[in-house]
């Protein structure tokens, strides 16, 4: 029972994916997802109880589970500025590799640029992975900053910069119509860069 309750669940996200990435946010409605899957709407409120919780799944699927596995991944406390250089160049690059070769996570992505400013879809967006990957790195940068190895400061703040920083040299590709994947060895140099320009203005003088 528990497998095939998965694979409900699995489809109810897959279908309101393509629903809400044809529709927008505002224009998708339970109604019309249930007549897709060829349920009824009680079914989906049974996994889902209401569109919000239901965006949130497909946002963390296609969009920021990236971002949540790389925060779980995350080294705490690393013992010296080499240590500390690689745990964040594995978070970069786990945060680059949906953003450069992951269509529907590109669509999501743009659905909540286009949506952001006409409903709570930028909220539940950044609620569900960008949030959670700013505490989890703030805490590895809290750490570092006490053992001395970057200059003390907001943790907080360095952790948004550093997210900031890390996707800047792809962030044309929200607007491309059909951006080309990128390669494994690209993704590990941009991923480099953006921790040498990191580190190069947060460890002490």
């Amino acid at each position: 029972m528990k497998v095939r309750t998965d694979a409900r669940r699995a489809a109810i996200v897959e279908a309101a994916a393509g629903l809400f990435e044809e529709f927008g946010y505002d224009g998708a409605s339970m109604n019309e997802l249930a007549k897709r899957l060829g349920g009824s709407k009680g079914t989906l409120y049974g996994y889902f109880e209401s569109k919000d919780q239901l965006f949130e799944a497909v946002v963390r699927k296609f969009a920021t589970g990236h971002l949540s596995e790389a925060a779980a991944n995350l080294e705490a406390d690393n013992e010296d500025v080499a240590a500390l250089r690689e745990t964040l160049l594995h978070f970069a690059e786990g945060m680059l590799r949906v953003l450069t070769d992951d269509t529907r996570a590109m669509a999501c992505y743009r659905m909540v640029m286009g949506e952001a400013g006409r409903s709570d879809v930028g909220r539940l967006f950044h609620e569900s992975g960008p949030t959670e990957a700013i505490a989890a790195l703030s805490k590895v940068l809290a750490a570092a900053m006490k053992r001395g190895l970057l200059v003390r400061g907001d943790a907080h703040v360095t952790a948004q910069h550093f997210i900031a920083l890390v996707p800047a040299e792809i962030q044309s590709r929200l607007f491309e119509r059909e951006p080309k994947p990128i390669g494994r060895t690209a993704i590990r140099g941009m991923a480099r860069r953006a921790v040498d320009m990191y580190l190069s203005g947060a460890l002490p003088r």
